[in-house]
């Protein structure tokens, strides 16, 4: 795991600092702050890569919506299929946060 490398106080903060953000609005201000526009859309452009991979999307439909290159997609499958499994929790919590909620009579 890579992110093993980088433990340590430093990475302590950074992750608490993430944890602190409440709103959208705070974590996109936040993006803005740390990232140039070209690494939130790079990030951007893999967590829609995953989330069509999640979805059983083709590699030439990935390709033409998310405009990522084989190599992006590849990388990204690696990731999803082999790696910390966070992006399946990560889409389990965003599919249960935007069920509507069932009435109670």
């Amino acid at each position: 795991m890579l992110i093993n490398e980088l433990q340590g106080k430093a990475l302590d903060d950074f992750i608490e600092g993430i944890l602190s953000l409440e709103t959208v609005e705070e974590c996109c201000a936040f993006l803005d702050d740390l990232c140039t526009v070209n690494e939130i859309k790079t990030l951007i452009q893999r967590f829609q890569v995953a989330k069509m991979l999640h979805n059983h999307n083709t590699y030439t439909q990935i390709e033409a919506e998310a405009g990522a290159s084989t190599a992006t997609i590849s990388r990204v499958k690696r990731s999803l299929y082999h790696g910390n499994h966070s992006y399946e929790f990560i889409f389990a919590r965003m599919l249960k946060n935007h069920r509507p909620e069932e009435n109670s009579e």
